[in-house]
């Protein structure tokens, strides 16, 4: 547990490092130009999610959210003692992601965010945001368990502009870019909203695929979680 708890810090801080870090400096050479900006920090963070998946993900699954902790205990893939080490690993690994991005560029350690991202429509892409990739994992990794990486990487790519709110769709990440007032940050005040949009669309993501692809064993679940391809579907 302690290595998996390591994994899971060290890949998110890295996640948060790669928000954080590609949206300050996407900022600072697209001479104003916000969709250059969005663009470069969309590559960044796309990418970097398929490298940390596959480097942490034998290790701890490579979760660095925890909507997918949760729902991968409710799937029977994790315990449910693992979880909170798993969210608490998350968070500290978030925070420290974003400071090291702000030390890397001068900025202040932490610093509330002014970035206004509030309203329904921003609640309904979070909520969209997080089913999307909740459904991507498990329909993903049910049969080609060895594409995950590279699907998620994908779709958080895709989500970042196909949704107003720029696809957070993980608490950990929410609470941490609450933290830097820079491109990609969140007001404290917004987090809240988004964080329950993230829980809910994680979970009716997990129902749907109980549905679509029922009778997968406890066993199975882990060994998708755990980074080998999934056996056969039992009957």
């Amino acid at each position: 547990m302690i290595r998996k708890a390591t994994s899971e810090a060290v890949g998110t801080a890295f996640l948060l490092a790669t928000v954080v870090g590609s949206g300050i400096m996407g900022e600072r050479l697209a001479g104003g130009n916000v969709a250059i900006a969005l663009l470069a920090n969309t590559i960044a963070t796309g990418a970097g999610l398929v490298a940390l998946i596959l480097t942490f993900g034998p290790i701890s699954g490579a979760h660095f959210n925890p909507v997918v902790t949760l729902a991968d205990a409710w799937e029977g893939g994790r315990p449910w003692s693992d979880v909170p080490t798993y969210v608490a690993a998350q968070m500290v690994g978030a925070l420290v992601g974003v400071a090291v991005a702000h030390g890397m560029f001068g900025e202040p350690v932490f610093a509330e965010s002014q970035h206004v991202r509030s309203g329904p429509a921003q609640l309904l892409s979070e909520f969209v945001a997080t089913f999307g990739l909740l459904s991507v994992i498990w329909g993903v990794s049910r049969k080609q368990a060895q594409f995950t990486p590279f699907a998620v990487g994908a779709y958080i790519t895709a989500a970042y502009w196909f949704t107003s709110s720029t696809s957070f769709a993980n608490p950990a990440v929410t609470l941490a870019r609450s933290l830097t007032d820079t491109f990609s940050g969140i007001r404290p005040v917004d987090a809240p909203g988004f964080i329950a949009a993230q829980v809910a669309g994680a979970l009716a993501a997990t129902a749907l695929f109980r549905f679509l692809a029922p009778g997968r064993s406890r066993k199975a679940e882990v060994r998708i979680v755990d980074g080998a391809p999934a056996p056969e579907e039992s009957t």
